[in-house]
């Protein structure tokens, strides 16, 4: 039997890797306090989504490029060694107007700002990318076939650009001399995600520090960099982090009162949005938190519910093509519904527990379809049914999770 394993799923355990070692300088450097645990579970909770919804639009992503090139490439460009570095400097040229766009059209910018959320900046940050984001991002990369570069040569070259961008988001790596003047370096992509007034719209690029340059948006790093937005975000809610800004286009429009003043606020700068109404937003849709203190009892149960998802991520991507149809839905349903449960859990959310209930409903549901047994799904249904309404096991789910003393205010 050919199980067509997909051996991207080792990526995950490259990264966590690379993770580890990054943490491990920064303790020896006397520096711990660049990874914290409850931006690094956010951040990550963030690019398992994006792992994992990707699985399933990827094959279209290459497939474009394929009916791209084969039905509209100007020309076809023949393969040879020069035209690795024709298509490397291609890409960086792609990448530095689409993530440009990304931060000059709102449309665009709903969908890159979840990347910039983070009021860290280590490698856990460059897991905080959204599949909408991914989206954007492959009708960008569709300019290459049509320019008439092989698919092929395009999704290899996309591997090696993906991967140099992961090592610039980090701290522990100073600036590197003479390769500032060539590269995008961490230093670099360090001003690039800080909200300090001068480093604002600055460094675009991905490799290469010269299209910067080129188009007047370089800037060296200088004063300390003072990372996340300029109007940072004051929830770590999974839900929140992916759609407040879309929230926020569409109260605009709403207030606008006109499509044609609509139309602008969509395609409009972020710099014009209002900047009142993310917190009448937060106020009305995010629901009161106690203050927060993670305890022990509270990490050993949040880390459960990480390496649960990361664990079916892995094998989800290692074994993705034996997967039926339904057993796709009800992995990728289980998987987000335990991300959503993680930020409700930072968020110190009240209502989490409803969400465990209808996870272990999802969970039996799957159990019955695999098993063909309606009886399985009936008993179960009805099990959860009392849980839910039991009040003294809600408190003492309530007890393990969240600081006791909280769980009374």
């Amino acid at each position: 039997m050919d199980y067509q394993l997909n051996f991207a799923a080792f990526i995950m355990p490259a990264f966590f890797l690379f993770l580890g070692l990054e943490y491990w300088v920064a303790r020896r450097k006397k520096k711990g306090d660049l990874i914290t645990y409850e931006n690094s579970v956010a951040n990550i909770s963030v690019g398992i989504a994006e792992r994992l919804l990707n699985l399933l639009v990827t094959g279209s992503f290459y497939g474009m490029y394929y009916y791209v090139y084969e039905h509209f490439a100007i020309w076809q460009i023949p393969n040879a060694w020069w035209v690795w570095i024709l298509l490397l400097l291609s890409t960086d040229l792609v990448w530095y107007w689409y993530h440009r766009l990304g931060h000059e059209i709102n449309l665009f910018w709903g969908a890159h700002i979840v990347h910039h959320q983070s009021e860290e900046f280590n490698y856990t940050v460059s897991a905080r990318i959204t599949t909408l984001q991914a989206i954007v991002r492959n009708l960008f990369w569709c300019l290459l076939p049509l320019a008439g570069f092989h698919p092929a040569m395009v999704i290899a070259i996309l591997v090696v650009h993906g991967t140099y961008s992961f090592f610039t988001h980090t701290q522990v790596i100073g600036k590197l001399g003479w390769l500032e003047h060539i590269l995008i370096t961490p230093s670099h992509h360090g001003v690039h995600h800080a909200s300090n007034p001068k480093y604002l719209d600055k460094n675009y690029g991905d490799i290469f520090v010269f299209w910067d340059k080129l188009f007047g948006t370089f800037q060296a790093e200088e004063e300390k960099p003072i990372y996340g937005l300029t109007h940072p975000l004051t929830s770590k809610s999974f839900l929140w982090q992916h759609f407040h800004y879309y929230a926020e286009l569409w109260e605009a429009c709403r207030r606008s009162g006109s499509v044609w003043k609509s139309l602008k606020i969509i395609f409009g700068k972020p710099e014009n949005m209002d900047a009142g109404i993310r917190p009448a937003l937060e106020k009305k849709l995010l629901p009161a938190k106690a203050p927060f203190r993670s305890t022990s009892r509270f990490k050993a149960y949040l880390n459960i519910q990480i390496a649960a998802a990361l664990i079916g991520l892995f094998f989800f991507t290692l074994y993705f093509n034996q997967f039926t149809f339904a057993d796709k839905f009800f992995i990728v349903t289980l998987i987000l519904i335990t991300l959503i449960n993680c930020g409700a859990l930072l968020e110190q959310q009240r209502w989490v527990f409803m969400a465990e209930i209808v996870r272990l409903f999802v969970f039996a549901t799957y159990i019955s379809v695999l098993g063909e047994s309606f009886a399985t799904f009936t008993v179960s249904l009805l099990v959860l049914l009392l849980v839910a309404t039991w009040d003294s096991l809600e408190e003492r789910y309530y007890w393990l999770v969240y600081d006791e003393s909280e769980r009374k205010s």
